[in-house]
């Protein structure tokens, strides 16, 4: 097993989420991978957008699980979204075969995963006629965005994990592409997190967390 080898494991759901053995840690809770994903990307983010057309940016695209659950949401409320995720270390096609959402996921938001994980690289891929995606193979530390956004998931390793990725100027990157009131949702509530964010600009909400979890944050870049 090579130091980048992923391990497959089975969350409180059901759902599958993989063990990084680069940073020793999961892809998602094993409280629940699809709880989780709901919880904090979808109704705590996604729900609070009011546009009809949303430009994401998510951090971290890991399994692919929380841009699948994406592209159904849009479906079911008729908004049109455009993903854009940055990832450094993209998971190959068989560590997605160890993945179990085709079966676990409603059968159309298992399309839609398919597609997304299957889609190319650092290219515009139209999934659903109201999801398109761009993955973007980059280290986000250097990778500059020049779109703005209305939402952000941010969903990398934990600060222990990758520290630089929770850097202050990384939340200043993404609060300066941010649109007013645009939102930022994550799972960690670390002090060291919420520090770099208030001194950023951006104003916190400590929630309710998924199952396993106490809270997680939503930030919010104040109306000019």
């Amino acid at each position: 097993m090579n130091s980048n080898s992923k391990t497959p494991f089975t969350t409180a759901d059901g759902s599958s989420t993989l063990l990084s053995a680069q940073y020793n840690a999961h892809y998602h809770s094993l409280h629940g991978a699809i709880t989780e994903s709901m919880h904090i990307f979808i109704e705590a983010g996604l729900m609070q957008i009011r546009e009809k057309s949303v430009n994401i940016i998510e951090v971290g695209f890991g399994t692919g699980l929380n841009a699948a659950l994406t592209a159904q949401r849009a479906s079911e409320l008729g908004i049109r979204v455009i993903y854009h995720s940055v990832e450094l270390h993209p998971l190959n096609a068989e560590e997605y075969k160890l993945l179990n959402y085709n079966t676990v996921l409603p059968n159309e938001t298992a399309t839609y995963w398919e597609r997304i994980c299957s889609a190319k690289w650092d290219s515009s891929t139209y999934i659903t006629k109201n999801f398109t995606i761009q993955k973007i193979n980059a280290d986000f530390t250097q990778w500059m965005p020049n779109t703005k956004y209305h939402l952000i998931y941010f969903d990398a390793f934990a600060p222990d994990d990758q520290p630089e990725m929770w850097a202050k100027e990384q939340f200043e990157k993404l609060f300066n592409v941010l649109h007013p009131n645009g939102v930022l949702v994550t799972y960690s509530v670390k002090g060291i997190v919420k520090r770099a964010m208030l001194d950023v600009g951006f104003t916190l909400e400590r929630l309710n967390g998924p199952p396993g979890k106490k809270h997680m944050l939503r930030a919010t870049k104040p109306e000019l």
